[in-house]
């Protein structure tokens, strides 16, 4: 539904300068203080207030620009106002900022067990010091290994020491900034504890109604385990039908994100929509009476808030609920419904209460999206006039499939480095079973245990799902499936989203300045890409990775590199602290070598414990070696120093000069500590690659 009219969505235009004051406090998280962001607010809203008053008085009906600006002041100054008093860290009584001997706090979310580890996150509430407690804020995220551990629920509160570190960022160069990730949830420490080293001081302590949430939906859960057989179809049900993800595995998630299907198993507005029409035609008998569609209206909102609440008010259910609880209220009263409108006022609603959800993944796409439906496939939809029937609405499933992708395809590039090729053959046929399983599944779940209707629809929920499951495999693995590897930044993906609305919006209005605004955007990101190519291309570099407890040197050449290192490719370490950094490199052609193998090449030479990567060399010193290789004849920049070496630090340093010293991840923190005094001790250079950042060094 594309508007004719600003005045149609008053909701988007006041939504941009609010999203601008939020996007500030984001790009900029050193801003601490609120205060000038509320008195900018505050100056703003006296002077608009002023002058309507002094409106016909000062002719103001002359300038009308002027009322547009302080508007757009009074909401930019609202959003960074929001976004820095939402930030628990900013807080002068948050627990980081107060030395304390214990901390006393309250579990906040689902704990949930994962290889014997239970993880989940807690509000500090309190700091114990000699028996004295102090009110405290903030959020902490704890793991916990301890069998008696499964016993805790949401709302437990614990006795715990004071002891937890910062989440360290990114080791390696394009791994996943978890740090960020969380720190945009307001965690900003983590703990880690073992049986008994913490305390239940109380049981049941949290509110009341998410409480109740979670203890239903932990029973529909266990309800889908015990009548379903097939365990990657009972984490399909409960993420579908419930958003509890915690039994996803992760080729059923690798299957359903290649194909461009992901969005099923996120409980969003697509899942709302089914609930509401199933309710609205089980509620359709109240329409007969008098006030009965304000009855059905007030049931449908509050069983729809109830789904939320059960599905864990993930920002896009929320979304959805919040929209369609205003289409449904408009409907009931006969009043015109603009989606597009609607759709700003949830964004407004949602990040009014939490402006953290703007840097959430799943908060953006599901927007985007929707955006994309509202706006971009009426277009879509018009370019072609099917007469027959079927066809038709075949086209019409199709544009919808069209414009959803197309619209994140940029956002989606940005942060998942794929493309789904068949996303449109895989969304068309996951149509009918999706909807099969949402209807079969809240029957089963919903119903009483009736002799033979239950065990029906167990069985029918399960087949289906293990049906969907195999033909999204089956699509996963056809010839190209899908484009990896694709690494693209910020500015380019913003220039890669103008461009698409451009495009759209040419096909609606025909407009030159469009068409111009398009090429230009085009140039730009051809350019763009183009530059980065030639750098990537042309430039020579070694990375000394930083691995937990593993080893690992990258010699790249352009778009080669070699890999020498004690992983395989198929270990999950390799895959998230090697792979990526190869892949926004660009590197087509890669080969592991493994830490104690030879290899030789026009540009890498590995010989025993010698690496020599055109102008650099590295000896490799490690501890598992009987004989460690120190080679007269060579003079190398770097010394690697890896499972804590028996050779003494004097041998290594009197032998070799002018180098640096490289401890990674394998060594203990016992040699650690060691070598770092003897060295400070010669004066000598050494990093130490544990827990700290990859060390590059271009050739």
């Amino acid at each position: 539904m594309i508007a004719d009219h600003k005045g149609e969505i008053p909701f988007v235009l006041l939504l941009l300068p609010f999203l601008a004051g939020i996007g500030t406090g984001v790009i900029f998280p050193t801003l601490t203080s609120a205060y000038p962001a509320l008195w900018l607010f505050l100056f703003f809203a006296g002077i608009f207030i002023a002058l309507n008053i002094l409106y016909t008085r000062l002719k103001l009906y002359k300038s009308r620009w002027l009322g547009g600006l302080l508007v757009f002041g009074m909401f930019y100054s609202l959003g960074c106002y929001c976004i820095i008093q939402c930030r628990e860290i900013n807080k002068a009584d948050h627990f980081s900022k107060t030395s304390s001997q214990f901390l006393l706090i309250k579990i906040n979310s689902e704990p949930v067990l994962h290889n014997k580890l239970l993880r989940f996150t807690a509000e500090v509430y309190a700091g114990i010091t000699n028996d004295k407690a102090t009110k405290l804020t903030g959020t902490l995220m704890l793991t916990i290994k301890d069998t008696n551990a499964q016993n805790l629920y949401y709302g437990d509160e614990l006795l715990i020491p004071a002891k937890y570190n910062t989440i360290n960022p990114p080791q390696v160069p394009a791994a996943l900034n978890y740090k960020a990730y969380l720190a945009n949830q307001n965690i900003y420490y983590q703990a880690f504890f073992t049986a008994g080293q913490y305390t239940i001081t109380q049981k049941n302590k949290g509110n009341a109604l998410i409480a109740y949430a979670l203890r239903q939906r932990q029973n529909l859960v266990n309800k889908i385990k015990n009548n379903l057989k097939d365990t990657d179809a009972v984490a399909v049900a409960s993420t579908l039908i419930l958003g509890y993800k915690a039994d996803l595995s992760k080729d059923i998630l690798q299957a359903y994100s290649k194909t461009g299907t992901i969005h099923v198993l996120s409980v969003s507005g697509a899942h709302v929509a089914i609930i509401y029409v199933l309710l609205a035609f089980a509620l359709g008998f109240l329409d007969k009476f008098k006030q009965g569609k304000i009855i059905k209206a007030v049931l449908i909102i509050l069983l729809i808030w109830y789904y939320s609440l059960l599905s864990g008010f993930s920002p896009a259910v929320c979304r959805a609920a919040v929209m369609i609880s205003m289409v449904i209220i408009g409907k009931t009263f006969n009043r015109y419904i603009n989606i597009l409108n609607i759709l700003a006022v949830s964004a407004f609603i949602l990040l009014l209460y939490n402006p953290l959800f703007i840097a959430d993944v799943g908060f953006q796409l599901s927007y985007l999206a929707v955006f994309g439906l509202v706006v971009l496939q009426p277009v879509l939809y018009k370019l072609f006039t099917i007469k027959n029937k079927w066809g038709d609405r075949l086209w019409a499933l199709c544009s919808v499939s069209i414009a959803a992708q197309v619209i994140t395809f940029p956002l989606s590039a940005y942060y998942f480095h794929q493309f789904p090729v068949y996303f449109l053959i895989s969304n068309l046929f996951i149509i009918i079973p999706s909807a099969i399983i949402m209807y079969a599944g809240l029957l089963f779940l919903l119903l009483p245990k009736i002799p033979f209707i239950s065990t029906g629809l167990a069985f029918l929920l399960e087949k289906t799902i293990l049906l969907m499951n195999k033909g999204l495999q089956i699509i996963e693995h056809s010839p190209y499936a899908s484009f990896n590897r694709i690494w693209i930044t910020i500015p380019e993906c913003m220039l890669m989203m103008a461009i698409i609305i451009c495009i759209f919006y040419f096909l609606f209005k025909k407009s030159y300045n469009v068409a111009i605004a398009c090429l230009i955007c085009t140039l730009l990101l051809c350019t763009s890409f183009s530059l980065r190519s030639i750098r990537l291309t042309t430039s020579n570099q070694m990375v000394l990775l930083s691995i937990n407890k593993h080893s690992g040197i990258i010699c790249r050449k352009g778009n080669s590199a070699i890999v020498v290192t004690d992983l395989l490719a198929t270990e999950t370490a390799y895959e998230y602290d090697i792979q990526p950094y190869l892949d926004s490199c660009g590197v087509k052609n890669q080969k592991i070598i493994n830490f104690y193998a030879n290899y030789q090449s026009n540009w890498v030479i590995k010989n025993q414990g010698i690496i020599q990567f055109l102008d650099k060399g590295v000896l490799l010193v490690d501890g598992k070696l009987k004989n460690n290789f120190y080679l007269e004849s060579t003079n190398p920049q770097f010394i690697y120093l890896a499972n804590s070496p028996y050779s003494t630090f004097w041998q290594i340093n009197n032998n070799l000069t002018n180098k640096i010293f490289i401890i990674d991840g394998t060594n203990s923190d016992k040699f650690i500590s060691n070598f770092k005094q003897l060295a400070k001790q010669c004066n000598v250079k050494f990093l130490v690659l544990k827990r700290n950042k990859s060390y590059l060094t271009s050739s």
